[in-house]
């Protein structure tokens, strides 16, 4: 496709409601809106692929907060800025006055006054991450109307306590080039699946991120968990309501052999019980340590009863014609790699690394476009605008 082709794409979808506005939760947005940020993510991986700029700021900050490590989404974060010309500023909390007590609205406003966009990574809390979000984007709307901001930065959720939705946009637009287009999914089954792994406490965000987005396409969603690992119900409801509208499904099964049986798409991953990440907000609110441990230790034992919970090669075979596409937001725990037991045999990741790094690399295009959609009140123009410049991203090429 050339450039002109993606903004013909873009000049169909109906995505005005995303200028000036924050990206919290995949479901908050209309179908639209989603479909135009994978074409604005394509058209700006188009853009860089044959060496034009993208860089739609001259100057400006992208200021991240990282609550949590990350690898994968903090490069994205600053990858996709600096794709669109803004420097980035990472903010430590521990080397502000946040940690004497700083108001949210107060720390929002500070960091804000050059800032075109704040990416916020909160998931280790249910009821806290996404809460937060909130707290800062009604901030920086208030200090804009106030005339304390130039301009109202806009919020980008780099992974809550309730979803992750730059990693399921980056999972699903791979999804859709490795299957030909979004035309091509109807019908198609993903088996979210819950896997072993000698760690605890991982968010339910990535889960609950792939089932709240992949059941819009009208594909076949199975969650599929021992008893006890259950997502917020909240989320399943988001999932089920979906799957009516887009004519799929959305189905839960405590057998991974049942979710696997016939899947097109495999994405086994680890992530905490929903009860026992409560009990860790509450044990952390009240700074209990000795309370931590001691669940730490109960939440252990409790995956070490699910080992057999691992995808094999034996697994794989029952996907469709044994060759379903293995997906992970990474870094997964690999059997005899990483860890003695895992999420994934060494065999079966090794035979898919590639594509999870291609899965991987789309993150950073939709972070971009996120921002892109937020910043750009004609978005087409804008990249009609980019195109027709041709400005060479590098000159010795």
């Amino acid at each position: 496709m050339n450039i002109k082709q993606y903004i013909d794409r873009l000049e169909k979808l109906d995505s005005g409601k995303m200028f000036q506005n924050d990206f919290l939760l995949t479901w908050e947005k209309s179908i639209d809106e989603i479909h135009a940020t994978f074409t604005v993510a394509d058209a700006l991986r188009h853009l860089r692929e044959n060496n034009i700029s993208a860089r739609i700021f001259d100057s400006g900050l992208a200021v991240s907060l990282f609550r949590d490590n990350s690898t994968r989404t903090r490069f994205s974060f600053g990858s996709a800025s600096n794709l669109l010309g803004l420097a980035l500023q990472d903010l430590d909390e521990g080397k502000s006055q946040i940690a004497h007590g700083e108001t949210v609205r107060e720390t929002a406003n500070m960091i804000s006054f050059m800032a075109d966009v704040i990416g916020i990574r909160d998931d280790m809390y249910i009821g806290k991450g996404n809460t937060y979000m909130r707290e800062v984007a009604e901030a920086v709307e208030q200090g804009h109307k106030d005339g304390v901001l130039e301009q109202r930065p806009t919020l980008v959720n780099l992974q809550c306590d309730i979803d992750h939705p730059t990693q399921s946009m980056a999972d699903m637009l791979h999804i859709i080039h490795h299957f030909g287009g979004v035309e091509n999914l109807k019908g198609k089954k993903i088996a979210m699946s819950w896997a072993y792994s000698p760690s605890y406490g991982k968010p339910l965000s990535v889960p609950q991120g792939v089932i709240g987005l992949m059941t819009r396409f009208g594909m076949d969603v199975s969650l599929a968990h021992p008893k006890g690992y259950e997502v917020m119900s909240e989320v399943e409801q988001v999932a089920a309501g979906n799957a009516v509208k887009s004519g799929g499904k959305f189905t839960k099964t405590n057998s991974m052999a049942e979710a696997f049986e016939g899947a097109d798409i495999v994405y086994p991953k680890s992530w905490a019980p929903y009860n026992a990440m409560e009990k860790r907000t509450i044990l952390y609110g009240n700074g209990d340590d000795a309370g931590i441990k001691d669940l730490e230790k109960v939440l252990l034992a409790q995956n070490a009863e699910h080992k057999d919970w691992t995808c094999t090669e034996d697994l794989m075979k029952t996907t469709k014609d044994g060759k379903a596409l293995y997906m992970h937001c990474l870094p997964a725990d690999i059997t005899g790699v990483s860890c003695k037991e895992g999420e994934v045999e060494a065999s079966v990741f090794e035979r898919y690394r590639v594509p999870q790094y291609k899965e991987a690399g789309f993150k950073p295009y939709i972070i971009a476009a996120m921002i892109f959609l937020a910043k750009c009140k004609n978005p087409e123009a804008a990249l009609a605008n980019l195109g027709a410049k041709g400005q060479p991203r590098w000159m010795d090429r």
